[in-house]
């Protein structure tokens, strides 16, 4: 037998219910050893609260209907499973970051203030890669109070036309970050590591902030006034350590003084 709807249940009650609940139902549970109304009485009894009982029903329909063979020990085990599952997935949620114009359609937060959270939230490290870079003194402020703090900070940033970049001006993107010249190290890509990939006119276009290694944001939005507030952007923010650790090895691999094609500006 699959135990399917048994399995269900545990699950959305991991889900539902408060972390003292769960505990006290598998303390409850550990002791029980068949499905009956008094284990019932006394998970509801266990961690009182806002339809409890109902909660306690569909767990012992489910364990009576599917698997009355069970001990209460192995359900026990099930619930506290279920739920170290659901915290792991929730800690490491994908969320909506957006610029401009909001919409009642699903909770996002303001691309600005995932930013500065991302940097206030870093202890060791920040990986900023950006193509446009001005204004943003807000942003410059709290990199300078990380790197004050002893975070790494690396910042990759696009070059003006006059410098083998994209940019069009008289500057790239480093001349927002005059302040960190001291505290940060600056990555760009030169004209001849591009002519050498074969494209001479490519851009250095992406958009990521990475914290850590643990969490990132990756965004359409440069680190300009413009596109932190007003303009109409759209990004994700990463909470999965192991998919973060590769896009920042893979930036790494990119500023390899032997091997990559970003080069650290003096």
């Amino acid at each position: 037998m699959t135990h399917e709807a048994l399995a269900e249940t545990v699950a959305s009650l991991a889900a539902e219910l408060p972390a003292g609940h769960v505990a006290a139902w598998a303390d409850v549970l550990c002791a029980a050893t068949v499905p009956d109304h008094s284990v019932e009485a006394e998970l509801i009894d266990a961690r009182p609260g806002y339809a409890i009982a109902g909660h306690a029903r569909r767990l012992l329909t489910a364990w009576r209907a599917e698997a009355p063979e069970l001990p209460g020990a192995a359900l026990a085990l099930a619930l506290r499973s279920a739920v170290h599952l659901h915290q792991r997935a929730t800690a490491e949620r994908t969320e909506l970051a957006i610029s401009g114009p909001t919409s009642p359609s699903v909770p996002v937060r303001l691309t600005r203030s995932v930013v500065v959270g991302l940097i206030r939230a870093a202890r060791s490290s920040l990986l900023v890669v950006s193509f446009a870079a001005y204004g943003v003194t807000e942003v410059v402020t709290e990199l300078v109070t990380a790197a004050n703090r002893g975070v790494r900070i690396d910042l990759v940033l696009e070059s003006s036309a006059g410098d083998g970049g994209a940019l069009r001006g008289p500057s790239g993107a480093t001349a927002a970050f005059a302040e960190l010249r001291d505290r940060a190290t600056f990555w760009h890509w030169p004209a001849q590591q591009r002519a050498a990939a074969g494209s001479p006119r490519a851009a250095l276009h992406a958009k990521l902030i990475a914290a850590d290694g643990r969490t990132a944001l990756i965004s359409s939005a440069n680190l300009t006034d413009r596109a932190l507030s007003t303009n109409l952007e759209v990004g994700v923010v990463l909470r999965s350590p192991e998919l973060v650790r590769r896009l920042v090895a893979h930036f790494s691999a990119l500023m390899n003084p032997r091997t990559g094609p970003l080069e650290r500006l003096p």
